[in-house]
Order: C-alpha cells, then sequence, then structure tokens
C-alpha cells in the first residue's frame, strides 16, 4: 500500500515538474519573440525624419497629440512632429514592406539631440536612402501628365452644374495610350470655405426602374494632382484624375460626385460617352 502511495506521489512530483518546465519554456519562447519599442524624442517647432529601409505599409500613432506622415513622393520616409508641447508618453508603429514591424515610444523634449534618423539598410539599394513613389517609367509618366494638366486652360465648356454659389464644370477630358484624363475646375462664390469629403465616380443607369435594382460601377483613380481638399471662399482651385480607359454602356452615364464634409453642398456632374469618345488626345 506504501509503495502504490510513494509511486503516485512519485507520478505527481514528475508531472508537477514537466508542467513547470513547459510554463517556463513558453515564458521563453514569448519573451524571444517580444518586440522592443525603442525611445523616440520629438518637438513641436522642428520635425523628425525616419528614413526606413523598405516602403512604409501601415502607420499607427497612440495620440492624436503627435502627427506623422509618409512624405510626399518618398515611401520610405515617416515624418514625426509634436502636435501639443509637453505631450504625455505615447508610442508609435510602423510596418514597412518587408513584414517588418517597428515600434517606439514617444516622448517631448524642446530640444532633441537626433532629428534624423536612418534604420537599417535596403540590401537592394545599399546606397540609397530615399525611395521615390514613382520608380517606374510608366508611373512617372501618368504622373507628369497629370501635373500639366491641371495648369492647362478650359477647352470644355458644356459639362458643369452651378448650385450653392458653388462653380464645378470639366474643362477637358483627354486621352492618352490607355488613360483618361479628368481636368476639373471648382469656384467658391461663397465667403465659408468647402472642405471635400470625397469624390467618387460612378456608371450608373440614366432611368431607374421600379420593378429592377439599378447598378453602380464605382471607378477607382490611378492619380490625383491638384488641389481637391479645401476650397477657401471667394477662391477658384483645379484638380485632374486619370482613370483608366473606359467607355459608358448605353442608358448610363458617369456620375461625378463631390461631397462636402460636414455639410450638404454635394455636387454632381454627368458625363455621357459622347464626351468620353470626343476626348482630346495627348500627344
Amino acid at each position: 500500500m506504501m509503495k502504490k502511495k510513494s509511486a503516485v506521489w512519485t507520478s505527481l512530483v514528475i508531472l508537477l515538474c514537466l508542467n513547470v518546465q513547459a510554463m517556463a519554456q513558453a515564458l521563453i519562447s514569448v519573451q524571444q519573440n517580444t518586440i522592443q519599442a525603442s525611445p523616440l524624442l520629438v518637438t513641436y517647432s522642428k520635425t523628425t525624419n525616419l528614413l526606413f529601409p523598405y516602403a512604409i505599409k501601415s502607420v499607427d500613432k497612440g495620440s492624436k497629440d503627435v502627427l506623422v506622415q509618409v512624405a510626399k513622393g518618398v515611401e520610405n520616409l515617416l515624418q514625426v512632429k509634436a502636435a501639443k508641447q509637453g505631450f504625455s508618453e505615447t508610442n508609435l508603429t510602423v510596418v514597412t514592406a518587408d513584414g517588418k514591424l517597428y515600434s517606439y515610444v514617444l516622448n517631448y523634449s524642446d530640444q532633441p539631440p537626433v532629428l534624423n534618423i536612418k534604420v537599417g539598410s535596403n540590401k537592394n539599394y545599399p546606397g540609397t536612402d530615399a525611395l521615390f513613389t514613382y520608380r517606374s517609367d510608366n508611373e512617372a509618366r501618368v504622373y507628369d501628365i497629370t501635373e500639366q494638366l491641371s495648369t492647362k486652360m478650359p477647352i470644355m465648356k458644356n459639362i458643369k452644374t452651378y448650385d450653392y454659389d458653388l462653380d464645378f464644370t470639366v474643362d477637358g477630358i483627354y486621352i492618352k495610350d490607355d488613360k483618361l484624363y479628368f481636368q476639373f475646375g471648382l469656384t467658391n462664390n461663397s465667403n465659408i470655405d468647402y472642405n471635400v469629403d470625397a469624390l467618387r465616380l460612378f456608371i450608373v443607369d440614366k432611368k431607374k426602374s421600379k420593378r429592377t435594382a439599378s447598378q453602380e460601377i464605382e471607378l477607382q483613380p490611378i492619380e490625383q494632382v491638384g488641389n481637391a481638399e479645401i476650397i477657401r471662399g471667394k477662391s477658384h482651385q483645379n484638380f485632374v484624375i486619370t482613370l483608366s480607359k473606359f467607355t459608358i454602356p448605353d442608358k448610363k452615364f458617369l456620375s461625378i460626385r463631390l461631397m462636402e464634409q460636414g455639410g450638404g453642398r454635394h455636387l454632381q456632374l454627368k458625363v455621357e460617352n459622347k464626351h468620353i469618345l470626343a476626348s482630346s488626345k495627348i500627344e
């Protein structure tokens, strides 16, 4: 009987030791997979630049007291700045195209000792710092054409709408290769700024039947150049969007909708297939 009890106790002790060992190994494994956060000091009057080895795919900040943005045209440069002096400690998380996650603990400093930080190096571009967004010839060409058209004089006058003291017009439609370029003009004749919430484009039915559900197909712009974010009172802005070439089926039209942020001054332009077919060729 004593031998049986002893064997049971021995088994329990061995089992307990095994469980403790397994828990210890699991804890070590968790510790080994932990990504340590790096300290980062930022200030209100200067910008801190973080240069990553690969393109930035995701950014998350822990507080609205910190401003972050990916530098325009440079896909691996993150700019960080304090939106408030003396903000409370917060964090910043960045994920890059090579699948790596970078974590930072942010604190405020009137005089950060370092403003420009290079994080590692890119094996494919060992001697390069900045990775430009428009690296391919085709992407650069589309961007250049879009930018040039944003300052071009209007060539169309028949696609327009006027409401709420706002003039919204299609000033030109252009074609080159497999891209369509739409040039817009927006004039704010009121004293109230127009903050754009969204500019969206849909292929829709001309007539909606009560018996059949209407179908809307949204088109996604490839590129956009010009101010389409805020149109100040008593001012005019031009902007251009680029789309993959398309034509419009019979009994449908292109609906271009401009919606005001936090307001009700929504505008719509209607473009028909004849306007697309009459687009001007870019040499």
